[in-house]
């Protein structure tokens, strides 16, 4: 059976509608889309692209280029390119929360998501750090943030945090817990038998037996080797500057790194176009964009839409092998 994904389009000011717009031109085998926006919005951005676009009820098939199916939600106000209204905070999160709770109940079987706008959201007045924290909390779980493209897979410890907070976070209970995670899902979801995890150290050098920092043999190293006692395959803790070589990465499935900008550069770097953002943990696959609203290019149709054509696929494929 073809699985049905929610697709969310983000910030309605950015270039989310637009790369929507542009994903329906193709036809799909792999999935079904329904969409969660503002019809007005997703409109405005196929006349911008000069692209066909029609709109239909939840349960119609699309049978042309440019048919979705869209649950409509509103928003407050009229959204223009480029400019974002905080007024419209509420029905982005709604969207959100909407597409995650029919996933939680059974009707849909994966959500993909564009980028949305995190200073737009807290202007509206909703405290809001990321999506992919406001899903583990709707779905009352813990989640560990996965990016991956076509040439590494990297987990975070931590993901959206002061970097002055980031060693008080990394705790013997939190890194257990991410291992866990990363590891259950690199086997359900990626079909990989007995995942090797390559797990990154804090500090440079990986604390240089300790003159650099002791995180890595008070926290990091017992956690390795507790979890190392019940048959996990792993690595480290590493140098995070080394770690990356190529002749490296190919004894990895995915490197598990302690903070947000000490692994995502080097796989932006690597291969940002085809990136994407994976929430592991959910009972449903949840996949986004790797990147932001762009808010400069939105309505000038030169977006690229890659990130989102791979997010599809990927949220398709790990919804067909939970099935």
């Amino acid at each position: 059976m073809i699985p049905r994904l929610a697709l969310v389009p983000g910030e309605p000011a950015g270039i989310g509608p637009e790369l929507c717009v542009r994903l329906v031109q193709r036809p799909r085998t792999d999935c079904a889309l329904l969409a969660y926006g503002d019809p007005d919005v997703l409109i405005a951005a196929a006349r911008a692209l000069d692209l066909p676009l029609r709109l239909l009820g939840a349960r119609e098939t699309p049978t042309t280029p440019g048919d979705l199916c869209l649950h409509a939600v509103p928003n407050a106000v009229p959204s223009h390119f480029g400019n974002t209204a905080p007024s419209n905070a509420r029905a982005v999160i709604d969207a959100l929360q909407m597409a995650s709770d029919a996933c939680l109940r059974g009707e849909l079987d994966g959500l993909v998501t564009g980028p949305v706008h995190k200073a737009a959201i807290n202007a509206g007045g909703i405290a809001y750090t990321g999506t992919t924290e406001l899903l583990a909390g709707r779905a009352d779980c813990d989640v560990v943030m996965m990016l991956a493209n076509d040439i590494v897979r990297v987990a975070l410890v931590t993901t959206h945090l002061p970097l002055r907070e980031v060693a008080d976070a990394i705790t013997a209970e939190t890194l257990t817990r991410c291992i866990r995670i990363t590891a259950q899902a690199l086997e359900r979801d990626f079909g990989i038998v007995q995942p090797v995890i390559a797990v990154l150290g804090l500090n440079p050098h990986a604390g240089e037996a300790g003159h650099l920092g002791r995180e890595e043999i008070e926290v990091i190293e017992p956690v390795l080797a507790a979890l190392r006692s019940e048959g996990m395959q792993l690595v480290g803790p590493l140098p995070a500057d080394t770690a990356f070589l190529p002749q490296k990465l190919v004894a990895f499935d995915a490197v598990l790194a302690m903070y947000h900008d000490q692994g995502l550069p080097v796989l932006k770097y690597s291969g940002f176009e085809r990136a994407v953002n994976l929430t592991l943990g959910l009972p449903y696959p949840r996949v986004a964009v790797d990147h932001g609203t762009a808010l400069e290019l939105a309505g000038k149709g030169i977006a690229d839409p890659s990130s989102l054509f791979a997010a599809v696929e990927a949220c398709a494929r790990i919804a067909r092998r939970k099935a």
